[in-house]
């Protein structure tokens, strides 16, 4: 017999359990719905701007599904005309500023979704064109002549003399009260005892403010005197000098850019027209360049690279030729701190570097007494005055020039990297008399010659700082035979 009750409760519990499974099903389906999130979307188009050195304008676009995006440069010469939007789609335009260096740049810019997804377009800038035309006049190389390094080749100068006040004067060779340079007066510098002359050189004044092009007039002087003291187995040492600071005065950021391309095209004519002379000759980068800090060192090593690449360039003898770099205000101390490397050479061990010598300045060229210290009439064991002890020195004396030139010998000579003291001297005191003017020459050739046999002893080379006042130029004698006898015995 059919129990009809219990095939009708079999059908409601499975009509039950289909209802739950159905239940149960859409339930899921809508908390599935309900979880899941749309695929983000972000896009910036294109990836990359190229701009030239004049800069100006270009647009990306920018698509999104997010809420909101930001964008930020890490270069502030490179500049969006919208930050932030919350706008789907929009096309941003990227500024780029004028290049004013001699050197390309890049940037980045950043885009952020919903502070999660990021994408990034490179930015490229071409650097500006030379300021200046090239004089670059390459020629083969030719090692003739030049086979000595820079130790070698120091190791041949005995002592040097500047010529000052001539060829570096503004307003011309005779500007500053000295007559031009002779063939006679440079065999008389060799007869009086000098292997080595230090010619300072201006050029900026004979250049053209435009194109930076030397004067060939000027060019063709100043080979002329190099070839004087060439002719008489001298060497030379041909700098860029004072030069109204064009160099030594911007070693700057600001400054680096047109410095450098100056510094570039000048080196360019002046390694061209003496590229035929042999090892006598020597090129210095610079004089005095003002330095006082990292930043500022950092400058003027690119000058002194620049100075190196430009005579390099030109080939021919100049591809081997010894080249001098100057230390931060040619000071020791500041040199031994900031000067920790050289620039880049494609030539091994070609190079010098150069400090120049005036301590103590109260003895070597203060001219009037100060508060914070007096003028040294008089300086050295055995100089010191026993009436005048205002005037005596109170340091800077024997064991001060033993330790700086201990410095330099460390950091450079050591090293096989020769050290020209390309400047040395101190004033006469011409108000002086008597016992006073007595004991204070005799303290000048003790200390010039101190400095000299010092020098010597540690790998310096001494070059005297002269404006005429040791050899008559207009008469081939010696004017102050004592401070001669002191440098060259």
């Amino acid at each position: 017999m059919v129990d009809h009750n219990k095939i009708k409760m079999k059908k409601t519990g499975k009509l039950f359990i289909l209802t739950i499974i159905l239940v149960t099903f859409f339930i899921s389906c809508k908390k599935s719905d309900a979880g899941s999130v749309a695929i983000p979307v972000f896009k910036v188009s294109p990836n990359s701007l190229n701009f030239t050195e004049a800069g100006g304008n270009s647009t990306v676009t920018i698509t999104m599904n997010g809420s909101s995006w930001a964008a930020t440069s890490d270069q502030s010469w490179c500049t969006m005309s919208v930050n932030t939007s919350k706008t789907a789609s929009l096309q941003v335009t990227v500024t780029a500023a004028a290049n004013t260096s001699a050197t390309a740049r890049t940037a980045k810019l950043m885009f952020v979704m919903d502070n999660k997804s990021v994408v990034y377009v490179a930015i490229s800038q071409a650097a500006q064109k030379s300021i200046y035309p090239s004089y670059k006049d390459s020629i083969a190389p030719d090692a003739t002549g030049m086979s000595s390094d820079a130790k070698t080749l120091a190791s041949k100068i005995t002592i040097g003399l500047n010529i000052g006040n001539t060829l570096e004067a503004i307003g011309g060779e005779t500007a500053w009260g000295n007559p031009m340079i002779t063939s006679s007066f440079v065999q008389f510098v060799k007869q009086s005892g000098f292997n080595a002359i230090r010619l300072p050189c201006s050029w900026n004044q004979y250049a053209n403010q435009t194109t930076a092009k030397i004067s060939d007039t000027w060019l063709a002087r100043v080979k002329q005197v190099v070839q004087y003291c060439v002719d008489n187995n001298l060497y030379v040492v041909l700098n860029i000098h004072w030069d109204g600071g064009w160099l030594e005065n911007n070693c700057t950021t600001a400054k680096k850019d047109s410095v450098n391309a100056k510094q570039k095209a000048f080196w360019e004519q002046i390694a061209t027209t003496m590229r035929g002379f042999d090892e006598h000759v020597i090129f210095a980068s610079a004089n005095e360049p003002n330095a006082a800090d990292s930043t500022q060192m950092g400058v003027l090593m690119s000058y002194h690279q620049t100075f190196i690449d430009a005579v390099r360039s030109t080939g021919g003898k100049n591809a081997y030729r010894v080249l001098v770099v100057q230390g931060p205000n040619t000071d020791i101390e500041t040199t031994n701190k900031l000067m920790t490397t050289l620039p880049t050479d494609k030539i091994a061990n070609k190079l010098m570097a150069e400090i120049h010598f005036y301590t103590p300045w109260n003895f070597c060229g203060m001219t009037a007494d100060e508060s914070w210290g007096n003028q040294f009439y008089y300086w050295g064991a055995g100089n010191h005055s026993t009436t005048d002890l205002a005037h005596n020195p109170t340091w800077g004396e024997e064991p001060e020039v033993d330790r700086l030139f201990l410095l330099m010998n460390n950091q450079f000579v050591a090293k096989n990297i020769p050290v020209i003291i390309g400047e040395f001297g101190a004033i006469l005191r011409t108000n002086l008399t008597g016992t006073a003017l007595q004991l204070h020459l005799a303290s000048r050739a003790y200390f010039f010659n101190y400095i000299k046999k010092q020098a010597i002893a540690n790998g310096l080379l001494p070059f005297f700082w002269d404006t005429g006042g040791l050899l008559d130029r207009k008469n081939n004698t010696v004017s102050d035979q004592q401070t001669l006898d002191a440098l060259i015995k």
